[in-house]
């Protein structure tokens, strides 16, 4: 409606993932926070076709599209607020083919204006060192390296150490290209080596701002919960978190 500032759209993945699940309640509860009058499609949300794509299903992209900026138009949509860079990349740039132009905001973007213009106040002590990941499509696709760690930058007690391939040269986390729907062998996983850089630097957590990159990541965390590291064994196994899960605990 028109008193809606944004249309927030979790995606496929937050929508249907049980561990996904906390990072759109956590927006959610972030966005109540500050005082966004918001709004959701519920069952009206279809997927953004970006896996769709990339796989190789051109018409079924093109259909899914179609339906979507259908609905978008139907229900007045202007701006649209996403959580996954995979929906923001598609959205943003691969939309326009079809003759619209809706503006589309990743939430590491709104998170760093809704705290630039006062809106939402970071008052509780994190006290942890973390690391920050850059997914592809936030990054290497779309340049937004530097609204997170201005985020996490402003977090209180929170200490921020970048792991040694990062912004440019950040490594995937091997969800990319259609990659999240593989079966990728233990020896191949870049999720895996991500870990280790994200533990060498000394962080207990692993923050992110993608979906497919917090499904691979806890997966490897899994593998090494499973392994008989004296780490795992003690329970010092790092944390994977979203920004968004961040900033909801400290606000």
């Amino acid at each position: 409606s028109e008193e809606m500032e944004v249309l927030y759209f979790p995606g496929c993945y937050l929508s249907y993932d049980p561990r996904l699940k906390k990072v759109a309640a956590a927006t959610a509860k972030i966005l109540k926070k500050a005082g966004i009058e918001f709004g959701i499609l519920g069952a009206k949300e279809s997927c953004c076709g970006e896996s769709i794509r990339k796989t190789g299903d051109e018409e079924l992209f093109k259909r899914l599209a179609k339906e979507n900026i259908k609905t978008f138009v139907d229900n007045g949509v202007k701006k649209i607020l996403v959580s996954s860079p995979h929906c923001y990349h598609t959205f943003k740039n691969e939309y326009p083919e079809f003759r619209v132009n809706f503006e589309v905001v990743h939430i590491a973007q709104y998170l760093c204006e809704l705290i630039d213009e006062g809106r939402l106040e970071l008052s509780k002590e994190y006290g942890k060192k973390v690391t920050y990941h850059d997914p592809c499509y936030l990054g290497r696709h779309n340049g937004i390296y530097a609204e997170p760690r201005q985020v996490l930058k402003q977090v209180p007690g929170l200490a921020l150490d970048e792991m040694p391939e990062s912004r440019e040269n950040s490594l995937c986390c091997g969800g990319g290209g259609g990659r999240i729907w593989m079966e990728t062998p233990k020896e191949e996983r870049f999720s895996d080596l991500r870990l280790e850089q994200a533990t060498g630097v000394g962080a207990e957590v692993l923050v992110t701002s993608c979906p497919y990159c917090i499904t691979h990541f806890e997966e490897s965390r899994l593998a090494l919960e499973d392994s008989e590291s004296q780490e795992a064994a003690d329970g010092n196994v790092i944390e994977i978190k979203d920004i968004t899960e961040i900033v909801q605990e400290i606000i």
